[in-house]
């Protein structure tokens, strides 16, 4: 019986072990994803920071750096867009998935994140999952 118990007890400690592993598995999954999200934002942004373009007011020479329409400044963003989010988690994750992993955005939102990357090519769904391309 003893050496039951000892077999019993080693397996307990190899699956809890297994357990730890797997959950910061998970962890570091995750932070992956965040990384290679923030990178993409920062590739996108870094492509546009050259000269800024002045215009001239018509009351005098003063110059008065030009506002773009529709988008806030940079600054006034979220350091990650929900698209660039959605892509970054297309790693054979289900719609569902993604969209729980998205904790501030509604799930039609997700949604609609996903359609645009499948138009535009950049997300292909292969057995009901979704993989960047």
């Amino acid at each position: 019986m003893a050496i039951l118990d000892e077999i019993s007890n080693e397996k307990q400690r190899v699956s809890e072990a297994l357990a730890r592993v797997d959950t910061r598995r998970e962890k570091l999954a995750y932070e992956l994803a965040e990384l290679e999200a923030t990178e993409s934002v920062l590739a996108r942004y870094s492509k546009g920071s050259g000269v800024r373009r002045t215009i001239l007011t018509g009351a005098g020479n003063t110059a008065a750096p030009a506002r773009a329409r529709g988008k806030p400044p940079a600054s006034a963003r979220a350091s990650s867009s929900l698209s660039d989010q959605v892509l970054a988690l297309a790693t054979g994750k289900t719609q569902r998935e993604i969209a729980a992993a998205c904790k501030a955005a509604r799930p039609n939102h997700v949604g609609v994140a996903i359609s645009r990357h499948k138009k535009a090519g950049r997300i292909e769904e292969r057995d009901g999952r979704l993989y960047a391309t």
